[in-house]
């Protein structure tokens, strides 16, 4: 099915609908306002939410991840054409097949032993520098971002086999 020529990706009427966007702007937005507020305190009281580092940086880690995720699902991910749009329809087929299955392997063995480190974590009750909060809360984010990655390139993988993206 082809889609219209007026339909462009980036009309937000014709745009489908992504959790990963939302998800992203909150993460940033509150990565801007920790930040912003951390300033605004040095500077007005000489103390510093330092503490706030731990926040920033699982925020950080939180964008990170469903960006990619949304990259995947956009087809917007980097991809090195310079190579594969030589190759041919058929090799250019292959070369992004196998580029995807190492994305499957690579975000699969992240799930595995980010769900092994969380779980190590939660075992023998690490806590982390700043708040002294227990280590797994952030750790656990890992293996379930990685899934949802994951969950993306399959549906790439499928779109590709199918021959629609």
């Amino acid at each position: 099915m082809k889609k219209a020529p007026d339909q462009d990706k980036d009309d937000p009427k014709h745009r489908p609908f992504h959790p990963e966007e939302v998800i992203g702007a909150l993460a940033m937005g509150l990565i801007a306002l920790i930040s912003f507020a951390n300033v605004v305190v040095r500077y007005a009281t000489d103390v510093s939410f330092a503490f706030t580092e731990e926040y920033s940086v699982f925020l950080l880690v939180v964008v990170t991840f469903v960006g990619c995720a949304l990259a995947y699902a956009t087809n917007d991910h980097i991809q090195i054409n310079f190579f594969s749009n030589r190759l041919g329809r058929k090799g250019r087929f292959v070369s992004r097949f196998i580029a995807l299955l190492a994305s499957v392997l690579m975000f699969s063995l992240l799930v595995y032993y980010g769900a092994e480190l969380a779980y190590d974590e939660y075992i023998f009750e690490e806590t982390s520098p700043g708040l002294g909060y227990p280590s797994w809360i952030y750790t656990v984010w890992l293996p379930i971002l990685s899934a949802v990655v994951l969950f993306r390139v399959l549906q790439q993988i499928w779109r590709v086999v199918r021959g629609r993206a």
